[in-house]
């Protein structure tokens, strides 16, 4: 009888202790029982803004050969408030390579991609290791309006270490660093590059929107080097296969990175596809003694055996002096105006070119925050009417056609009161 007795006694203890625990489980509950009400959870505190020199996540982050960088950020700062912030639209990136003589140059194109875009700018500038205290120095110093609009990153130049001497002297120095863009911003889905003598007349955004109308096999986007095969440079001339009938310019070339690191390239070196880091130094050892343009030549010949994988858009999104030089032979601009302008063989820099040379040193010497229209586009439209006498300079309505666009619409996002 005891046994049965001290049996029911434990029993009841037992039932004692578990309702106990079961009721201090649903009282600290995240969630009442049975009911739909919002789950409490710790929610650590966003800092508002990151200290200078932080450490950008989207660099590279494993220690290859690619891992050498330095960098510099701004515009991290967030609309400060209490409640929940929806999340921020992703920003675009855009890259470019400045080496040598290239540092006014380069901050001219930043300044006609920050002046006109509507979404906000990731900057990743890849420059020699001199020239990152000035690039710093003079972001910084663009008014607080205007440094919101944008991030920036500055990057040491690297190459893979067997060949890294090989890479920086093809063709201009430091060029080809853009092929290397997938391999070292490895966090990053897609991205602009451009060269440094590069001008936005028209948001990036615009460019941007082409990702969109990226195919299942399209993986880059690419403007014809020439409009006519019969006088194109890689019909007349190259000594490698080349893209379609005149060949790719690679000065503005957009890229879905993550489809760049993940897919297998078809080629002449083998009979199976290889990835981009397994392509790139292959390719230079059988054409190095053929090529004429580097990097360039390479993405040709790329592209020359996986023709599906390019997206080309027109020449007004890399507008040169080929297309003008000898009377205008871009149907595109025509029509609507040049949308990115390309001064290539340094012609922003020389008389050979004077149309170009005017629209670089319009927007060079803008000052933020002024009249666009007054301070901008009325000098060079002066400017512009002295440059008849040459091919380019009959076209110059084309060069101020969706810049004046572009303008009036920077005109309305601009403070005023300054």
């Amino acid at each position: 009888m005891r046994r049965y007795i001290r049996a029911l006694m434990l029993c009841m203890v037992f039932a004692v202790f578990s309702g106990l625990y079961v009721y201090s489980k649903l009282f600290y509950s995240d969630a009442p029982v049975g009911g739909n009400g919002p789950k409490r959870s710790f929610i650590p505190p966003r800092v508002a803004g990151a200290s200078r020199g932080a450490v950008d996540k989207t660099g590279p982050q494993n220690t290859h050969w690619y891992n050498r960088y330095i960098m510099r950020q701004r515009g991290q700062l967030e609309a400060g408030g209490g409640g929940i912030q929806s999340r921020p639209e992703p920003p675009m990136h855009l890259a470019v390579v400045a080496c040598g003589e290239r540092l006014e140059e380069t901050l001219t194109m930043i300044k006609s991609a920050v002046l006109f875009s509507i979404k906000r700018l990731c900057l990743h500038i890849f420059a020699e290791d001199q020239l990152h205290t000035s690039f710093m120095e003079a972001l910084e110093s663009w008014p607080g309006f205007i440094r919101s609009r944008f991030n920036y990153t500055v990057y040491s130049i690297s190459f893979p270490s067997d060949n890294a001497a090989e890479w920086k002297k093809l063709f201009k120095p430091c060029a080809s660093q853009r092929l290397f863009l997938p391999l070292i911003l490895k966090d990053i889905d897609s991205i602009v590059y451009v060269d440094s003598d590069i001008l936005f007349l028209q948001p990036v955004d615009q460019l941007w929107a082409f990702l969109s109308r990226f195919n299942s096999s399209q993986l880059a986007a690419m403007a014809p080097e020439h409009e006519e095969p019969r006088i194109a440079w890689y019909s007349r001339f190259a000594r490698h296969p080349f893209y379609g009938t005149a060949g790719i310019n690679s000065g503005v070339m957009l890229m879905n990175m993550t489809k760049m690191r993940n897919t297998f390239f078809k080629n002449d070196m083998t009979s199976v596809g290889l990835r981009w880091e397994e392509l790139l130094m292959p390719l230079l050892q059988k054409y190095k003694l053929n090529i004429t343009w580097g990097d360039q030549d390479l993405l040709n010949i790329i592209f020359h055996h996986n023709p599906e994988m390019l997206l080309e858009f027109p020449c007004q999104w890399n507008y040169r002096p080929d297309h003008c030089i000898y009377g205008s032979n871009c149907a595109s601009a025509e029509e609507d105006g040049v949308y990115i302008m390309h001064g290539n063989r340094g012609v922003y820099h020389d008389h050979k070119q004077p149309a170009f040379r005017a629209v670089y040193e319009a927007i060079r010497k803008y000052s933020f925050g002024a009249d666009p229209v007054t301070s901008l586009l009325d000098p060079l439209e002066e400017e512009l009417l002295k440059t008849t006498h040459t091919y380019c300079g009959k076209s110059h309505a084309l060069f101020t056609k969706k810049l004046a666009h572009s303008l009036a619409n920077a005109n309305r996002k601009a403070p005023r009161g300054r």
